[in-house]
C-alpha cells in the first residue's frame, strides 16, 4: 500500500514540477527615458515563453496610455533549466528594434540580457506577481 501511494503522488507532483518555469509571471521593467515603466506579462508559447507588456506607468505611478501596450516584447525564450533561458529575442520599443536576448531568473528578478552582434545590454526586472 505505502508503495502504491509513493507512486501515485509520484505521478501526481511530476506534471507540476515539469510545468513550473520561474520566469512565469508579471514583471516590471525599469524606468526608460522618459521615466515609464512596464509590467511584462511573461507566459508559454509552445515550448518556450514570450512577454507582453500589459501596463504602462509614468514616473508618478500613474496608468499612461502607449502604443506599445499590447505589443510582444520577447519571444521564444527555450528553457535551458536553473532559471536560464536562451535563444530567444527582445523588441526594445526605444530603438524600434528586435535583439537577440536571453534571460535569467534569480530569485525575484529577472535578467534580460539583448545583443546586437558582439554589444550587449541588460535589464533587470522585478517580480511583481
Amino acid at each position: 500500500m505505502k508503495l502504491k501511494v509513493l507512486v501515485l503522488s509520484t505521478l501526481l507532483s511530476a506534471p507540476v514540477a515539469a510545468m513550473a518555469e520561474p520566469a512565469l509571471g508579471t514583471w516590471l521593467s525599469p524606468p526608460d527615458g522618459k521615466g515609464q515603466v512596464g509590467h511584462v506579462e511573461v507566459s508559454k508559447c509552445g515550448a518556450a515563453l514570450c512577454g507582453t507588456l500589459v501596463r504602462a506607468y509614468d514616473s508618478t505611478g500613474q496608468p499612461v496610455t502607449t502604443p506599445n501596450v499590447g505589443k510582444r516584447l520577447i519571444w521564444n525564450m527555450v528553457p535551458q533549466g536553473n532559471g536560464a533561458y536562451d535563444n530567444g529575442e527582445v523588441y526594445v520599443p526605444a530603438f524600434g528594434r528586435n535583439y537577440d536576448a536571453e534571460m535569467r531568473v534569480a530569485g525575484n528578478t529577472l535578467t534580460v540580457k539583448g545583443c546586437l552582434g558582439p554589444v550587449c545590454k541588460n535589464q533587470t526586472w522585478t517580480r511583481v506577481r
